[in-house]
This record gives C-alpha cells, sequence and structure tokens, in this order.
C-alpha cells in the first residue's frame, strides 16, 4: 500500500531551553514532550495544540543528567544523543562520548547501569550511540552513526534480559548516517538520518518492518531537500487521536545561533 507524508506544523523552540537537543519523546496523547541535550540535560514540557497544529510549549523544565551516583555529568561524558521512553514511562538515554545506555526512573534522578556490548568501546570517536529506541517489550535498540567504511551496513544493537546482542543492520542509502529512531506504534522500526554537504542539511525518515533476526519491508517515507529544515536529529512515532501516524522531530542547533531551533510534524497515510 502506497505511503503519504505529509508536512503538518513547525513551531521555534524558545530561548529559554538548552541548545543541542539531539534526542526525542511525544507521549501518545500527543501533549508531552521529553528530550536530551548533548550538554548532559533532559527537557521536559508540555506540547499546547489546537486543531491548526501545534501552538508552543509551556510548563518548560530543565533537569540535569546524572550518574548513577546522582553527580551530574559533564564534558565528554554528558555528550547524550539517542533517548527512549517505555511504556511505564522509564526513560532511556544513550550517550555518543563512551558509548553506554543508561536507564532513568525519572527526569532529574541518578541513572542506572546497563549492561555495555564489547563493541561500544570500538566505535568512532564522536560518532557513537546515536540512535536509540524501545518496543512493546521493554527490549532496547541502538545503532552508531557511522559504521566504519562506505560500504559496510549500520549494525543495530538489541539489549534483552540483560544481555546484548547485534540481531542485524541497517543497510546504507547514499551519504545519509542515523541521528534518531524509534518504535513506532505500528511495532515497525523508524530510522532518523542527517546527510550534510558542509552548507546545508537533508533528512530522511525510513521505515523497516522488525523482526527478531532481521529487517525487512524498507520503505523511505520522508527525504528533504536542502535548506528546507535544521539539524533534525530526534525522531519520535505516534498515533494521534484521529488513527494517523505522526513523525515529530527536533532540531539541534549545536548551540549556533545560525542554526534552526525547531520543532517539526509531518502525518503518514495510507
Amino acid at each position: 500500500m502506497a505511503q503519504q507524508v505529509g508536512y503538518l506544523d513547525r513551531i521555534e523552540l524558545p530561548a529559554t531551553l538548552p541548545g543541542g537537543l539531539s534526542g526525542l519523546e511525544i507521549t501518545e496523547t500527543g501533549n508531552r514532550l521529553f528530550a536530551i541535550g548533548d550538554r548532559g540535560q533532559i527537557v521536559t514540557a508540555r506540547v499546547e495544540r489546537d486543531a491548526e497544529g501545534m501552538l508552543g510549549l509551556s510548563d518548560l523544565r530543565v533537569w540535569p543528567l546524572r550518574n548513577p551516583d546522582g553527580k551530574e555529568v559533564h564534558g565528554l561524558s554528558a555528550d547524550a544523543e539517542g533517548l527512549a521512553l517505555a511504556e511505564d514511562g522509564t526513560l532511556f538515554v544513550s550517550f555518543e562520548g563512551r558509548g553506554r545506555v543508561w536507564r532513568y526512573a525519572e527526569p532529574g534522578g541518578p541513572a542506572t547501569y546497563l549492561p555495555r556490548h564489547p563493541d561500544f568501546d570500538r566505535l568512532q570517536t564522536n560518532s557513537g550511540l546515536e540512535a536509540l529506541a524501545v518496543d512493546a517489550r521493554g527490549r532496547l535498540y541502538t545503532l552508531p552513526e557511522r559504521s566504519g567504511a562506505l560500504t559496510r551496513p549500520f549494525p543495530v544493537y538489541r539489549l534483552a534480559g540483560g544481555t546484548w546482542d547485534q540481531p542485524f543492520s541497517v543497510p546504507r542509502r547514499g551519504g545519509f548516517l542515523p541521528v534518531g529512531a524509534d518504535i513506532g506504534p505500528d511495532g515497525r522500526f523508524y530510522l532518523l538520518e542527517r546527510a550534510f554537504n558542509g552548507f546545508s542539511f537533508r533528512s530522511r525518515v525510513r521505515r523497516f518492518d522488525l523482526g527478531e533476526t532481521h529487517l525487512s519491508g524498507e520503505v523511505t517515507l520522508l527525504e528533504t531537500p536542502l535548506f528546507a529544515r535544521g539539524n533534525l536529529e530526534g525522531l519520535s512515532v505516534w498515533r494521534d487521536g484521529s488513527g494517523v501516524l505522526r513523525l515529530t522531530m527536533v532540531a539541534d542547533d549545536n548551540d549556533n545561533a545560525l542554526q534552526r531551533r525547531e520543532l517539526v510534524e509531518y502525518r503518514v497515510t495510507e
């Protein structure tokens, strides 16, 4: 069945929010937002909406990311990139510096250590665990921004029952690199990717059927032209009250006033 993706809305993020937002989750109601910044912060907010779309954000709160000892993270240890929200409200954060995933019972609370895959120590510098997702069974999926070779697919690591494995990979297509992921309410794997030509960004969203040992049914849902969007890095897939799937994405402005600070939304129909 043919897929159609339509642009819905865009809002500028308020200047009171920290820059460098790179992970995003929107609750199934569409009204609650969680985001992380690559300076070691987690943001919560309410998304105000009307029948026409997003109006803005309210009830903004910024919390420090803390290590398992309860201390705020700084420097390379603070480079949080991926965010996943489990059905029970647990938050998971992946880090690009020393590749790892931590669990948080609540924003601002101490982290809980999770096991690490041996490959995490061999990831390229500044190209670590960029994307993170959690399925309905509580299994985590993460992948690095780079695979180590232009012809090598991107490995996907899965944490299930306290053990990591690497059940499958995502094929490379062109010059795009993974920056965000989510498991949609339809149980499919959605991947946000970015390409940069030195002047502007392009973004792409691919969707896959998620199996135990492989991905299948690859579909490119969205590919933006140069200069259309900012540096989109965080992706949340959810279903609105009409049953329509929405793709909500946040732009990482890299703490650069010349780059966009935006939240954008698309709808997927069949």
